[in-house]
């Protein structure tokens, strides 16, 4: 078999002290499908050539601004030039960015959301188009194995027509005013320019809502929702509960907040139909329990027996050992790769060809929108576009 060489990785963003750059780099990194090989780290000269240094990139590839990214790897030959560009920045860099990597003629895999608002998201889908390249998203909650398995019960038909669809993400780390006492990631998160619409809604409302459709394989037409900032002074709501009517008839609920104290990382989707119901939570990623209307409860564990094919291409370890936020992250990765790479390779490996993209993205934005034009009327019910 003939070697497959690492596909080149540039970074725009996630510098010394980031969360989520080191993130996407370990991810990135875990199956051998990428090598980092370019970034533009910071803003900060001293920060970026830093962490150039500790990345042990060529100080040559370490770049001042996107600009210089895209215009100097563009003149590198094609072999040696980066295939794709991992955006990890605020959310008001991610469209202009997107847009110009594509316009590049570079694949994109943005952190989540997808933009500031619906239009620019549209815009970023109509660049893909244009470009011939592909798009993923980091909606890392889909990318795990049990996850999968959801989905693919779901679609199979297991639980019979769908009728309720409940999705929460709870977390505590705003229950204060971080944003306002030199907490980095609370003050971009809470600014409208950087954030965009939403604060809790954008952050984590955005990743319950593609969960919730994702796995159900059903589409939200019309939400009831209210918005609410608990920490005084705060610009963007801290709290979100949202009624959603599903195509077909099902009914749901999603509730995100980030000032339920004490709470870490709280994502738990449930799902029930005419026969029975799933019941799947971040915290505890390996489990999923599935319940019946006519036979006893059933623990359904990663890597354990019955599993959906396209599970199986999502797992890495034996049963017992157990899989997580990371291994998630990179079956997005590999996905990717598997994509750009083409079809006899996702064959080879095992890798289910999907991975969050401009279609998640428009809808995310979409509801995004629908849920602050709802929660600022007196309209009881509003469609939801796209």
């Amino acid at each position: 078999m003939a070697r497959v060489e690492p596909l080149k990785l540039g970074m725009i963003g996630g510098g010394e002290g980031a969360f989520i750059g080191a993130v996407h780099r370990m991810a990135a990194g875990i199956d051998g499908d990428w090598r980092l090989v370019a970034g533009a780290f910071s803003t900060d000269a001293g920060r970026n050539t830093r962490t150039g240094d500790l990345l042990g990139l060529d100080a040559g590839r370490v770049y001042g601004s996107i600009d210089e990214l895209l215009s100097a790897e563009r003149a590198l030959p094609e072999g040696e030039r980066i295939d794709a560009v991992a955006i990890v920045t605020p959310n008001h860099l991610h469209a202009p960015m997107s847009i110009a990597a594509l316009d590049a003629g570079f694949h994109v895999i943005c952190e989540k959301p997808m933009s500031l608002n619906l239009e620019e998201a549209q815009a970023i889908a109509a660049a893909a188009e244009r470009s011939g390249r592909h798009y993923a998203l980091a909606f890392t909650y889909s990318g795990y194995p049990l996850v999968e398995e959801a989905r693919a019960r779901v679609a199979r038909g297991d639980f019979g027509a769908i009728r309720l669809v409940q999705v929460e993400y709870s977390q505590g780390w705003l229950s204060s005013a971080l944003d306002r006492e030199g907490n980095r990631q609370a003050e971009w998160r809470t600014d409208p320019a950087r954030a965009g619409l939403g604060g809790c809604l954008g952050d984590i409302g955005t990743h319950a809502f593609q969960l919730a459709e994702h796995v159900s394989g059903l589409q939200v037409e019309s939400l009831c929702a209210d918005l609410t900032t608990h920490v005084p002074g705060r610009r963007l709501d801290d709290d979100v509960s949202v009624l959603l009517r599903f195509a077909g008839g099902a009914r749901g609920v999603l509730k995100a907040t980030q000032v339920a104290a004490g709470d870490e990382n709280g994502l738990r989707l449930r799902i029930h139909g005419e026969k029975g119901g799933l019941d799947w939570a971040q915290m505890e990623p390996n489990t999923l329990t599935l319940r019946w209307l006519d036979r006893p409860a059933e623990l359904v564990r990663t890597g354990g027996p019955g599993m959906a094919e396209t599970t199986l291409g999502r797992i890495r370890t034996p049963a017992g050992h157990p899989e997580g936020y990371i291994e998630a992250f990179a079956n997005i990765y590999r996905s990717v790769a598997a994509t750009i790479r083409g079809g006899d390779t996702v064959a080879a490996r095992g890798a289910a060809a999907w991975f969050p993209g401009t279609a998640d993205g428009v809808r995310t934005m979409a509801f995004v929108e629908a849920v602050v034009a709802n929660a600022a009327s007196d309209q009881k019910w509003s469609g939801l576009a796209g």
